[in-house]
């Protein structure tokens, strides 16, 4: 049996699955973030064990929003901050008495859009977050494919060309700087902060990412512009992906992931700048959810 934690800033899931991966036990608590990593940790101690109560031999696996440094074992790169500089794996098999294995959250994502979800039966598959920040995972052949540096899959912090100024935009702006040091990443491109600060920028009212795709598809001419301007970069950060993976399929989550466009406009934008005559790779909308991170985190043991 398998136990799966979807470790989230405001709230943390479990789930206990059979090995047929039927969901026998499920259950839902704050993340006492504010309260510190120790707090944090408890947490999931306590809810492991809960759900553990009648699995003694289950694998457990953890979806965070950041990812573990290959070298140290410590947690890098976390919207969760607590969790930054923190042997998080290390000290959860500590407190639990048994190997546990903690992955990015979108990982657990694209895990699980491979295995049960909208990409199942294809070889080499990427997930993509779009929501407050850019996420992404490599899956190969139904396992998360980590990486040297462990930070495979990292698509959100690769910096795109300032396409808009290259094709003559008057109101383009400079290269938005990005928290990791950089500017111009996809991140800063790509999420729904980036579409509403965007939008604010050509002259319109603040409003949520959702909004702005609404009021464009109602002949509002700012969120227009607005949304063309986020195809553009949609278009060529999945192109420069592609190039370079030419992945079986993209599974797309997050918030922006229910946007229609993206999947007509979306691919049209991307073959635009694609090195082929043509686009063949399946651009997809998740199925599982905000079920994936959890199912995601069950599966970081593969097939053992």
């Amino acid at each position: 049996m398998r136990i799966g934690i979807d470790l989230g800033g405001t709230k943390t899931e479990g789930v206990l699955l059979d090995p047929s991966g039927a969901v026998l036990e499920r259950q839902r608590v704050a993340t006492p973030s504010a309260e510190g990593y120790e707090a944090v940790r408890a947490t999931v101690i306590g809810l492991v064990g809960e759900l553990a109560a009648g699995a003694a031999e289950a694998s457990i696996g953890v979806g965070i929003p950041g990812c573990i440094d290959a070298g140290s074992g410590v947690v890098k790169n976390a919207n969760s901050t607590c969790l930054i500089g923190h042997p998080l794996a290390a000290d959860l098999a500590a407190g639990l008495g048994r190997p546990v294995r903690v992955a990015n959250d979108a990982n657990c994502f694209a895990v699980a859009e491979a295995r049960a979800g909208a990409a199942r039966g294809q070889r080499v598959v990427f997930g993509i977050i779009l929501g407050t920040g850019v996420g992404g995972g490599l899956v190969l052949d139904g396992e998360a494919r980590v990486g040297l540096h462990g930070i495979a899959g990292e698509w959100g912090h690769s910096p795109l060309h300032d396409r808009l100024r290259q094709e003559g935009d008057p109101d383009a702006p400079e290269a938005p700087a990005c928290y990791c040091g950089q500017r111009g990443c996809v991140e800063t491109r790509l999420s729904g902060p980036a579409l509403e600060q965007d939008h604010v920028r050509l002259g319109g009212a603040p409003l949520d990412a959702a909004e702005i795709f609404e009021r464009a598809a109602s002949g509002d001419a700012t969120a227009r512009r607005a949304t063309e301007r986020y195809l553009a970069f949609f278009g060529e950060g999945l192109a420069r992906l592609i190039h370079i993976l030419d992945p079986d399929a993209i599974v797309l989550g997050g918030g922006l992931s229910n946007n229609p466009r993206l999947y007509d406009d979306g691919r049209d934008a991307i073959e635009r700048v694609l090195f082929n005559q043509t686009l063949r790779t399946p651009i997809l909308r998740n199925e599982l959810g905000d079920s994936a991170g959890v199912f995601g985190a069950a599966w970081l043991w593969g097939r053992e």
